[in-house]
């Protein structure tokens, strides 16, 4: 008997030291939220509310899924993707978001939207090492690696954004006097705050600026601005008060520069409803193709998104800018699991998606590349300048990319 225990202990050792020469990815093949055919992701998105137009977001990401899945899904797996709506509202994100880690076990959390949402869940995700996966907000606050290592942005920053709109203004129109209407929240002041940076010494020609709430009635704001005497509009807000905004000044007689912030800048939610005439001439940024420009009418990859809507999104819009979004973003994310194999550990994972290299987007505009590292959690870092010809947004210049030079600062 004790010559057959001590032949079991050697062979269990020896199973052991076999076991241990295998590589992680062979051993550990999944987390939490993973099994052999399935993979769990969860989101957030604003179904309801004052900012329901940005939904059309997680809407096309979950058509994103459900073509991949009848692709096969990802290394074998399908995606399950679980997508709750906190009508932008902060305290209900966060009781969705505990619910979907704890009782819906995702294995992270994917594309999100909006700055106040996100901040609600950042810590408890941190510290249950979640990932909080390419958020859809431009809030610099997703780009902490050492502080929140399990949280990453995606798109462009509010804040160089509004460096692009300053140097855009100080170029074209130095001596024109500037109006901003802004929202009243991170996003707003994030942006508001990069178009003084950018202006400098200049910012003495923004003649007035009014901070209002995304869900609150702005003529008397307009007819303010309009007062004031300025020729240059930024609008800095969510596209119904955008829409508004360019319509109330139309009938005013009002017909200043206007500025739009990317995150308005959807033909579908703000440019239609306030009168594309009314609306031709509009600047704002870019960094996704625009599917309603001729430019893009040959592209494969605009035909690939056009047969995409029809088969799997045909109650989307297609010039929903919001749709593209969220398309771009999912694609972005299958190319993280892709990368991952079949070491879908949260901690792989979060290293992928920080070891993105020039990575092209197929909708996204050309010259502008993917990147990430372990220190670097902005994806997108360009953007091109754009103006709607009545139709379609239409680029001016170059990529831009001197705007995002990154800040002194805590990381």
């Amino acid at each position: 008997m004790k010559t057959i225990k001590e032949t079991g202990t050697i062979l269990a050792l020896l199973a052991a030291a076999l076991f241990a020469g295998i590589p992680i990815s062979a051993r550990q093949a999944h987390g939490g939220g993973v099994t052999d055919t399935e993979i769990r992701i969860g989101n957030i998105m604003p179904y309801s509310g004052p900012l329901a137009a940005f939904a059309a977001i997680g809407r096309a990401e979950a058509a994103y899924f459900d073509m991949i899945n009848d692709r096969g899904g990802i290394n074998g797996r399908k995606i399950k993707f679980i997508s709750r709506d906190d009508s932008s509202n902060p305290r209900m994100a966060a009781e969705h978001t505990s619910q979907l880690v704890e009782q819906e076990n995702v294995l992270l959390m994917f594309g999100s939207f909006g700055t106040p949402s996100n901040l609600a869940t950042r810590t408890y995700l941190n510290e249950k090492n979640v990932p909080q996966l390419f958020v859809a907000s431009g809030d610099e606050e997703w780009a902490h690696p050492k502080r929140f290592p399990w949280s990453m942005g995606w798109q462009p920053t509010f804040r160089a954004e509004g460096r692009i709109y300053a140097n855009y203004i100080q170029a074209s129109y130095p001596d024109r006097k500037i109006a901003v209407l802004w929202q009243n929240d991170q996003f707003g002041r994030d942006l508001f705050r990069g178009l003084q940076e950018g202006l400098g010494v200049t910012a003495r020609m923004i003649v007035a600026d009014i901070a209002i709430e995304a869900d609150m009635s702005i003529d008397a704001q307009v007819d303010i601005l309009k007062n004031s005497g300025a020729e240059v509009l930024v609008l800095n807000c969510a596209p119904p008060i955008s829409a508004r905004a360019i319509r109330r000044a139309a009938e005013l007689g009002w017909y200043p520069v206007v500025v739009l912030v990317n995150a308005a800048a959807s033909i579908a939610n703000a440019l239609r409803p306030a009168g594309l005439a009314n609306a031709t001439g509009v600047i704002s940024t870019s960094f996704l193709k625009d599917a309603g420009d001729t430019t893009w009418k040959e592209d494969p990859s605009i035909k690939a998104w056009l047969s995409f809507m029809d088969k799997y999104y045909p109650d989307g819009d297609r010039e929903d800018s919001y749709a593209i979004f969220g398309y771009a973003a999912a694609e972005t994310l299958v190319e993280v699991l892709a990368q991952c194999g079949d070491d879908l550990s949260r901690e792989n994972i979060m290293r992928q998606a920080a070891s993105l290299k020039n990575y092209q987007s197929p909708v996204v505009l050309p010259g502008i590349a993917i990147n990430t590292g372990p220190a670097d959690f902005h994806p997108i870092k360009q953007m091109r300048l754009v103006q709607f010809d009545g139709n379609a947004w239409q680029p001016i210049g170059d990529v831009i990319e001197s705007a995002f030079a990154s800040k002194p600062g805590d990381n």
